[in-house]
């Protein structure tokens, strides 16, 4: 039988994985493989077992929250392995899931798992530490980390919209230069995310529809600080509508971009604390993890396979059901 490592946060979420964890593991078996179960003890013990173990297993599997995942990814890139993941999502956003039309339901994301295909996936590189899926800074970008576990069980995505709000008056401001492609420009900015992910805090369509996730580039989103309520007005406008608007943002694509503060500006690395930095470079590693997906996904999600606008609705819709069912 091939072999399989399962690691899996307890804690993660509003618990949905336990009470289906048997039927879990069944499905693994059913599908050829025989499975050494790793239950996470502490933060960062995903990483630490990924590096560590002996066996020579055939898929690595994690089940938890974008922060169980991003530690996976770590151990896998600090370990140099490139076998495929496979990603069970049981936290209470699942960003980088719902990009890769992963169900949210468990038994039929753990049927992904054995029975999908290894799409190759871009990895970021932030001063060198492996990320998944986003790097931002400025406003609400704390809310994850800071969030309490359990009022997320409690309350959901709802969690981070209600200690969101407590930050709306109270908006930190950054002078920063950035430097990409050869360009180079300096502003004010209240918040700045590089990403690879159509999903962010559980919104999609925030940086676009045509995003693909093996093309070596990475979205860049930084939005201007308003200078007054007519400018306020105007970014809030933009960003219910789901629109970049050139006055009150930056946005473009590159596989290595540079910022630059006179202070130390807290990060957030896949929704989790990534440390507080003056100087920062993104890098993509192009298709740098193979993770397990649907077959019929991943056109929509190569940039081999990119699609025309009625097909990538026609994905965007099979996402959207799997994300409902």
């Amino acid at each position: 039988m091939k072999k399989m490592l399962f690691i899996y946060n307890p804690n993660a979420g509003t618990g949905t994985l336990k009470p289906k964890l048997s039927d879990v593991l069944d499905i693994f078996t059913k599908g050829g493989y025989e499975v050494t179960v790793y239950p996470t003890q502490k933060p960062y013990d995903a990483v630490e077992k990924i590096q560590s173990f002996q066996e020579d297993y055939d898929l690595l599997v994690c089940s938890g929250g974008d922060g169980t995942l991003d530690e996976a990814v770590t151990g896998m890139q600090l370990r140099g392995t490139n076998i495929p993941l496979g990603y069970i999502p049981a936290g209470t956003t699942n960003d980088f899931a719902s990009s890769l039309g992963i169900s949210k339901d468990i038994l039929g994301a753990a049927d992904t798992v054995v029975n999908g295909v290894p799409f190759s996936c871009d990895v970021g590189l932030f001063n060198g530490a492996p990320f998944i899926y986003i790097a931002a800074f400025g406003l609400f970008t704390d809310v994850s980390y800071e969030t309490k576990q359990s009022m997320k069980n409690i309350l959901g995505h709802l969690a981070y919209v209600l200690e969101g709000t407590k930050r709306i008056f109270n908006i930190p401001s950054y002078r920063v230069r950035v430097t990409h492609d050869g360009e180079e420009f300096e502003d004010e900015f209240i918040f700045g995310m590089v990403t690879n992910s159509r999903s962010v805090g559980g919104f999609k369509g925030i940086v676009g529809t045509d995003v693909v996730f093996d093309d070596g580039e990475f979205e860049v989103t930084l939005i201007r600080t308003p200078k007054n309520p007519l400018e306020l007005n105007e970014l809030l406008g933009a960003i219910v509508m789901k629109q970049i608007n050139p006055h009150r943002m930056y946005s473009f694509k590159s596989g290595r971009v540079c910022f630059e503060c006179g202070e130390e500006i807290p990060w957030t690395l896949d929704g989790e604390f990534g440390g507080r930095h003056r100087e920062v470079t993104v890098t993509d590693k192009k298709q740098a993890l193979r993770i397990m997906i649907r077959q019929e996904m991943a056109a929509g999600l190569s940039v081999s396979g990119q699609i025309s606008e009625k097909g990538s609705e026609k994905v965007s819709g099979e996402i959207e059901e799997i994300e409902e069912n």
